[in-house]
């Protein structure tokens, strides 16, 4: 059953699931992009629901994802190295920078939930698995339209300030085995968002900014549940190679990623998703 992508945009609609997410990743302009991916997750949603009760399954469809997804003119992109050193403080420019870093991050974490479907899901996974990661891609592009409208507040836009391709450069390393892919951006990256983003909004409560405090509360609230579709397909997918989930993923950070993992970590938000201490404090 064709999958109604778009059909709040009127949209010509994409026959299958990974059609829908190659269409994300081919968006260039990041507010279309997020738009067109909160309209997709929309649609998948209501036909999952449409279908369960029709007793139908969705068509996964033909893998195949980009090197790159598309990506507007501006930022430009630097290496991490050359970044400026972002200031922590109250001022306008300060949160500016940080608001504008985040944005970055939510538009990473879009194209990185649809390429994980379109290069990943398939005959040898449900079709929960692609639309777990449409739904994920969702809630990260509604991420992105809150923080692209805070920084509006700031007379401000995303692409005005310089960012940094580390995130995207560390998921290329696992373009070809979706577990590796799975441990190292939901249970690595996103993982370490659920430590400092509590810190962050503690820091613009105190600055008197509510407003930004409430949305980095709203985006680590969704980050947990993001983290625990992670390590649910990481164990689905370690136990059918017939491996130890924890010990494959430890493996797989020990090989696959390029740094370490420091604590501070937030053990409760990490429990909550999941990823208990005893996955993680080993690799200290």
């Amino acid at each position: 059953m064709p999958v109604t992508a778009h059909q709040q945009q009127g949209d010509k609609l994409p026959p299958t699931l990974t059609d829908g997410a190659r269409d994300i990743l081919a968006t260039a302009n990041a507010a279309e992009k997020a738009a067109r991916a909160r309209a997709f997750a929309a649609a998948t949603a209501a036909n999952v629901a449409a279908d369960v009760a029709a007793q139908k399954i969705i068509e996964t469809g033909a893998l195949g994802a980009p090197a790159r997804p598309a990506r507007p003119a501006k930022p430009a992109l630097w290496p991490p190295r050359d970044m400026p050193k972002r200031r922590s403080g109250k001022s306008a420019q300060a949160r500016v920078a940080l608001l504008h870093a985040l944005a970055h991050i939510e538009l990473n974490a879009i194209d990185l939930a649809f390429d994980m479907v379109a290069r990943f899901a398939g005959s040898d996974l449900p079709q929960a698995f692609a639309t777990d990661w449409i739904a994920v891609g969702g809630e990260e592009a509604l991420h992105f339209e809150l923080l692209a409208a805070r920084l509006k507040g700031f007379d401000t836009a995303y692409g005005d300030l310089p960012a940094h391709d580390g995130l995207w450069e560390a998921a290329t390393v696992t373009n070809d085995d979706v577990l590796a892919r799975l441990a190292i951006v939901p249970l690595v990256l996103e993982a370490r968002g659920l430590d400092v983003t509590p810190a962050m909004s503690q820091r613009m409560e105190s600055f008197g900014d509510s407003e930004t405090a409430a949305l980095l509360n709203r985006i680590y609230r969704d980050e947990i549940s993001h983290v625990a579709v992670g390590h649910k397909w990481f164990e689905i997918v370690a136990q059918a190679r017939g491996l130890v989930p924890r010990d494959a993923w430890q493996d797989l950070v020990r090989t696959r990623f390029k740094g370490e993992l420091k604590p501070p970590f937030n053990t409760a938000a990490r429990d909550q998703a999941g990823l208990t201490a005893d996955w993680y404090t080993a690799l200290d």
